[in-house]
């Protein structure tokens, strides 16, 4: 069979994906932080790019400047002779006042004989301690001998953010090639530093060794940790009375002593920094409609330096590559500056919808939530639903019932007992206030809140009430029951 070559046309219709599209999707599920920085890197890089000032900002500052300003008198005032009082010259300790003003001398730079002298910046900067941290500086501040405390530190090095040792002082001993009698010594001293419990390698030796730390080894609450720990996990407070020869009263106050000590020691030095939100748009309640508007504040004011424009207008002063740079940068400037355009007008077109179907939420709050899709708002606003994903992920809107995710006013459907549909995040809101009105010594089964919610005419079944309980992170019926 022999093979031939062949020229052949065909028509096909294919998606590319410009830099362009690209960087406009990428700018439109950007969080505003994000974006920020991404605006912030691009004005560093592309010098036809400039920050302005806002119009608004400037007509307010040149009508401040203009009642401020007072016309200037053509004539030049009278000079007058300054004459100094020399009375009471006499009482001043000039001595006492030089040494007070060369101490307190604004202008520090005479304080250093050389630059090199002065403190560098980085040596003023402080950073957060961790638990790392504050165990090596305990470490530096003890007489151990010097393989104490290198196996101390081997053992620092090794704990998790609630401070508990996961490795044990074989693994420890048989990486860093010491004896194992070393480690257990350090381990020991270790677990003497603060915060008490650290260095456990369990939860019932974290919370013996804050016992031991109040000086409670041989009391009741130690007992039941060290013999009952099971019976405690199962809260079979009967049946450790019963086992120690006690009564129920007393099983009750150690138990509630237990119940003050702290299971993650290391969590006090390891939390984490609290990050803030800024919405990306408001809506405000004027009359009876609601107006929304966008969040600009942080936002710079792009546009094209008009020494650039004015330059690539005049290409005959312009060197061929130096045009061309200057073309490429132009492009990508102006469509930076469309695509932040776009990314404001949709996220205020999606917001615009969803208060249009949202609109009971935004008077009566999360009870009144209803049902809504993404396919529901693009074909409101007439585009596409990956577009609505991708502008409503990681923005937040603060209405009059406060600040929420764009993602949080889509929820799926519950049936209730008269055909209607009653949203997902209003199910759980009403799971969360019959859980916080139960009574704590007797809370209600998963069974008995499906009853509860299907005489408020929802319709749902035990497993989903088992689901979004969980995801509320409330516990079960004999995790939540409380005794005392």
């Amino acid at each position: 069979m022999a093979l031939d070559l062949r020229l052949q046309v065909k028509l096909s219709q294919q998606l590319v994906m410009t830099p362009q599209l690209q960087q406009a999707i990428k700018l439109l599920q950007l969080s505003r932080m994000e974006l920020v920085d991404v605006v912030t890197e691009e004005l560093a890089e592309n010098p036809l790019l400039e920050e302005g000032v806002d119009p608004k900002d400037a007509r307010e500052d040149e009508s401040a400047t203009q009642e401020h300003e007072e016309p200037m008198s053509t004539e030049a005032p009278p000079e007058q002779e300054v004459k100094g009082d020399a009375e009471g010259m006499n009482d001043i300790d000039w001595q006492t006042y030089l040494e007070g003003y060369s101490l307190n001398s604004s202008d520090t730079r005479n304080s250093y004989e050389d630059q090199e002298d002065r403190p560098s910046y980085e040596s003023l900067l402080t950073k957060k301690g961790n638990l790392n941290d504050h165990l090596m500086w305990q470490l530096g501040l003890s007489s151990f001998p010097l393989e104490i405390k290198h196996a101390a530190t081997e053992i620092i090095g090794n704990l998790d953010e609630a401070g508990y040792l996961h490795a044990t002082v074989e693994e420890l001993a048989e990486a860093s090639e010491l004896e194992l009698s070393t480690f257990e010594t350090a381990l020991v001293r270790v677990q003497q530093f603060d915060p008490p419990g650290i260095a456990s390698r369990n939860l019932q030796e974290c919370l013996l060794l804050q016992l031991e730390r109040l000086d409670l080894s041989d009391s009741l609450a130690a007992t039941i940790l060290r013999d009952h720990i099971v019976e405690l996990e199962g809260r079979k407070y009967p049946v450790i009375a019963k086992a120690q020869k006690v009564s129920l009263e007393e099983v009750f106050t150690a138990v509630k002593l237990i119940s003050a000590l702290d299971p993650r020691p290391g969590r006090a030095y390891n939390e984490e920094d609290v990050h803030y939100i800024s919405p990306d748009i408001f809506v405000h309640k004027v009359g009876d409609e609601y107006v929304v508007t966008q969040n600009d504040d942080g936002l710079p004011n792009l546009r094209i330096n008009s020494f650039y424009r004015n330059a690539l207008s005049d290409s005959k002063s312009v060197d061929k590559k130096a045009g061309e740079y200057i073309q490429d940068k132009m492009r990508s400037a102006v469509w930076l500056i469309k695509s932040i355009h776009q990314r404001q007008r949709t996220i205020y077109k999606v917001t615009k919808s969803i208060v249009k179907f949202q609109r009971e939420f935004f008077d009566h709050g999360i009870e009144y939530l209803k049902p809504l899709v993404l396919r529901d708002v693009a074909e409101d606003i007439e585009m596409h639903e990956s577009t609505v994903s991708r502008v409503t992920t990681n923005k937040y809107v603060q209405t009059p019932q406060g600040l929420f995710e764009l993602k949080y006013f889509f929820n799926s459907g519950i049936n209730t007992t008269d055909g209607d549909a009653v949203a997902s995040e209003s199910v759980k809101s009403r799971i969360k206030e019959i859980i916080a009105a139960e009574d704590p010594k007797k809370p209600y089964s998963d069974q008995k809140i499906v009853a509860l919610l299907k005489d408020q005419d929802i319709d749902i079944a035990r497993r989903t009430v088992t689901k979004y309980r969980e995801m509320l992170g409330l516990g079960s019926s004999t995790e939540r029951k409380r005794l005392f």
